[in-house]
This record gives C-alpha cells, structure tokens and sequence, in this order.
C-alpha cells in the first residue's frame, strides 16, 4: 500500500497504488487523507490530481481486513477512515481533479463525487455495490454524479455506469483513452493552476459555501444505516460471502 505525492508547477500529483484492486485498508484511508490535506496547505500548490495505479481507480474498503479482525474495530476504522479521506478531498484548499480509469466502486464513488472536477478514461465504470456487501454509503457523493432516480436505481440494483454516460451528464468533464489519462488531468490541473493561487483558493472556499447539501454530515447520516446492518447479521454475513467467493 503506498500513498505518493510529488509537486511540480504548482500541481500536486497524488498516486495510490495499492495492488491488487486499490481496495484500501483503515491505515490507507487515513494516508489518503492525510495527502490531499497536506497537498491542499502547500501555498505553492494551486491544484491537485489524485489517481490510481493498477487495474482501477478504487474498489473500495478492504473487506477481508475488516473480515479477518475481531470486533468492531476494523469496521468502525473503515467508516472513519473513509469519511476522513471523502472530507478531505472536499476540503482541499484547492481544487482536486480525479484522473479516473477502470473501476470506481464504493468508496472510489466517494473520492470521485467529492472531487471537484473527473477526467475518465474510456474504460472507466462507476458504481455502489454496497447493498450486495450488507452495506450502505457514498449514494451522498454518487448523487453528485448521476441524477436522483438513477443514482437510486444503481443503489438498489448495484448496476454501473459508464465514464460516457457521467460525461452525458456533466459530471465526467472530459473522457480519454487510458494512456492519455493522467495527461488531460495534469493539463486541466496545470490550466487551474496557473490562475492566482489566493483566489483559486477563495473560489473552492465559495463553491463548497454554497453547495445545497452538506456531503459530510449527509454521508455520516448514510453511515449510520451501516451500523444497524451489522448490528442485525447482515453486515457480516455478506462480507463472508464475499471474502469465501474470492478463495474460490
């Protein structure tokens, strides 16, 4: 698992690279985090592009951590930790551009709703499995890329949408072929970054102002949901299920 940052011309370059699925522990949420916070103090950052290496942008929490650990504390760090790295993204002092490619599942939803700009590659794909995972959470951040109805429909159904679709939509600003991903991120980052870094600044601060919903408290909201599904049974019994289909 690694988190990596380097600086240049004003654009801070986030990378997770965390094999085989970017699926992150609790630590590597926090680090995550962590980043893009750091990221967003530097004064001599104007933006940021956050990405992934591997098969996909994020699948999500490490169930079989959560799985493999007695008690609530895994379970209780992922909540956490999650909410940590989607607030921080949101947070940044300036602008975070997600450089999407393959999947953007659960918690990758997360990262990407809250991002303030998504550059996708073709083979990008969007979607919440949580309900199939005895879960709930991140429909906050999915209702920032999809309208009302379909952001339902994928809640309930688990079923995924396209870079191409989101880009119908508005909320995909650019779909690239993969090895031109990270490019276009860094050209749009590098055009933000360019622009005076207080107002840049001054400008994220407004928008986040006047956004009509509160993505923290409405995510810590859908994480509550969470807890009672574990509190019932079904919580456990769907990440059993999940981590026993991947030994199979």
């Amino acid at each position: 698992m690694g988190v990596s940052t380097t600086t240049l011309d004003g654009v801070a370059e986030i990378v997770v690279a965390a094999p085989p699925v970017n699926a992150l522990t609790v630590a590597g949420w926090y680090e995550l985090a962590g980043a893009v916070l750091a990221a967003g103090r530097d004064p001599e950052v104007g933006a940021v592009v956050l990405r992934a290496e591997g098969r996909g942008f994020n699948a999500g929490v490490d169930i079989k951590e959560m799985q493999s650990t007695e008690g609530h504390a895994a379970l209780v760090g992922a909540n956490r930790g999650c909410y940590a790295a989607f607030a921080a993204v949101y947070d940044c002092e300036v602008p975070v551009v997600a450089a999407v490619h393959g999947f953007c599942l659960g918690g990758g939803v997360g990262l990407a709703g809250n991002a303030d700009i998504v550059i996708a590659s073709r083979d990008a794909y969007f979607g919440l499995p949580e309900v199939d995972r005895g879960a709930l959470g991140a429909a906050t951040h999915l209702a920032r890329l999809v309208p009302q109805h379909l952001m339902r429909a994928m809640v309930y159904t688990c079923r995924n949408v396209t870079a191409e679709e989101l880009h119908h939509y508005g909320s995909v600003l650019e779909v690239v072929p993969e090895d031109e991903l990270r490019g276009k991120a860094m050209e749009v980052a590098a055009d933000i970054a360019a622009k005076d870094r207080y107002v840049i600044r001054r400008a994220k601060e407004s928008l986040n102002g006047i956004d009509p919903v509160d993505v923290k408290r409405s995510y810590r909201y859908e994480q509550g949901f969470t807890f009672e599904l574990n509190l019932v049974g079904a919580g456990d019994e769907h990440r059993d299920a999940f981590v026993a289909k991947g030994a199979e």
